[in-house]
């Protein structure tokens, strides 16, 4: 009996709870830091609309593909690719694509831990008053103090890493599908709580300035490149989430309008998230950054010098976890899917092998930074930041290439329409076309760029 008619793994009963699992997935740290700030510094409405172009011609496409294998293999990437292959008449070796996959997950993860901890840790220390009136010098010596404390690092890690773990343990049902009910839900809330305040607190012309007009003397085609980059990387592809994902999902699943629904939602919450920091940023004289620049230095000194933003501020981290914590868990579960069906352990047992894997790497991570084990990782500064060049600039897109190579040009074309049969013909064509020509243009194009040490 093949995996594809037993679902081994378990599933889905509705459609809206694998909308809400791909978005909950989709929305994570990054679209709270990056998307936004990227807008305001190329180009405002340009920029926006070279992203969109670029999100639905690039990411999307690949996205689809994903979640078409996992619906036709109905398992982890292993197993899904497995049966794609073999009834392709391809060889086998096209499943290192989703060991790769896997991999590149295990690694992203062991610094997405470290970096949600210090969210989950700054939660703490603004709903505690700790940057109540500080001044600028003040927060940065805070930051540079937490990255000195390595058991405060690894406990913030681990922390945030058991609750992964446990939600994952749980299973399709009452873990994953669970949790995108309450997760999706809270993100939003939140969000609209914050932007509530931001516009009561904060300075709403200045935001609107930087986030919204267009200007075009900041648009060049690097923007473009980086508009390319953030789509390619806002959707989550390359680490067999929509593999896994699409798996789960109930057998007739319109594919093609339900990633199209994920992206749409992405970029809303992306653009959303910045209308509710960038009034409070401006509202302080800061300079707009992204990255940790904003989280852990501008986001404590806006909020901590507001009435009421030690609150308000705690509820940012605690946003920021919680859109860490939705896409932890989708990035976990393939390694932990593919570990089930090669070895046939239970599933919390899985779990606390993938999760150990994870837990050590994260412990080196999170050494790394502080005290003497600082040092300079092959130009990089510091483990974290070798990590995170290795899987976005090389294996993300590596992965997203062999995806787009599998599905476009080797599969046989009525395993694919069988799977997006409830798509229409010019849909089917047109995803065709998009994930043979463009999507692998574009993602040698992110590789090129980033060997060259250009944006993206």
């Amino acid at each position: 009996m093949t995996v594809a008619t037993r679902g081994e793994l378990g599933g889905w009963q509705s459609r809206t709870t694998f909308v809400l699992a791909l978005s909950a997935s989709a929305v994570g740290l990054g679209n709270l830091w990056r998307f936004s700030y990227l807008v305001g510094e190329h180009g405002g409405g340009a920029f926006v609309l070279t992203y969109v172009l670029c999100l639905f011609l690039v990411a999307v496409p690949v996205m689809v593909a994903e979640v078409v294998l996992g619906s036709h293999g109905r398992g982890s990437p292993l197993a899904a690719i497995r049966l794609a292959s073999d009834r392709s008449l391809l060889s086998r070796g096209w499943m290192l694509v989703g060991v790769l996959a896997c991999l590149t997950g295990i690694l992203i993860l062991s610094y997405y831990t470290v970096v949600a901890g210090w969210a989950l840790a700054y939660a703490r220390d603004m709903q505690a008053g700790t940057f109540s009136y500080a001044s600028a010098s003040l927060v940065a010596e805070h930051f540079a103090h937490f990255l000195e404390d390595p058991l405060r690092l690894v406990f913030s890690q681990s922390l945030f890493l058991l609750a992964v773990m446990l939600l994952v343990a749980l299973g399709v049902r009452l873990g994953l599908g669970l949790l995108v009910w309450l997760v999706v839900p809270a993100l939003v809330t939140l969000l609209a709580v914050l932007i509530k305040f931001g516009f009561d607190n904060g300075d709403i012309p200045a935001a609107r300035d930087f986030l919204f007009n267009v200007k075009l003397v900041d648009f060049s085609p690097q923007a473009a490149l980086v508009a390319l980059g953030q789509a390619f990387y806002t959707l989550s592809v390359g680490v067999g989430t929509g593999i896994s994902y699409g798996a789960y999902a109930p057998r007739r699943t319109p594919i093609g309008r339900s990633v199209i629904a994920v992206a749409v939602f992405d970029t809303v919450i992306a653009l959303l998230a910045g209308l509710a920091v960038f009034p409070v940023i401006f509202a302080n004289n800061l300079e707009p950054s992204m990255g940790p620049g904003l989280v852990f230095f501008s986001v404590p000194y806006a909020f901590g010098n507001i009435a009421q933003g030690d609150l308000f501020g705690a509820l940012f981290f605690l946003l920021v976890v919680l859109a860490a914590l939705g896409s932890a868990v989708a990035i976990m579960e393939p390694a932990v899917g593919g570990l089930i069906e090669m070895t046939r352990l239970r599933r919390p047992v899985a779990v606390l092998i993938v999760g150990s894997v994870i837990w050590v790497l994260g412990l080196a991570v999170a050494l790394s930074l502080a005290g003497e084990g600082r040092g300079n990782w092959y130009g990089t500064g510091s483990l974290l930041s070798l990590l995170d060049r290795l899987t976005a600039d090389c294996l993300l897109p590596l992965v997203a290439l062999l995806t787009a190579l599998l599905v476009g040009w080797r599969m046989r074309r009525e395993l694919l329409r069988a799977a997006l049969r409830r798509e229409s013909a010019l849909f089917f064509s047109l995803w065709r076309l998009l994930l043979r020509y463009i999507a692998p243009a574009a993602m040698v194009l992110i590789m090129l760029a980033a060997y060259l040490g250009g944006p993206g």
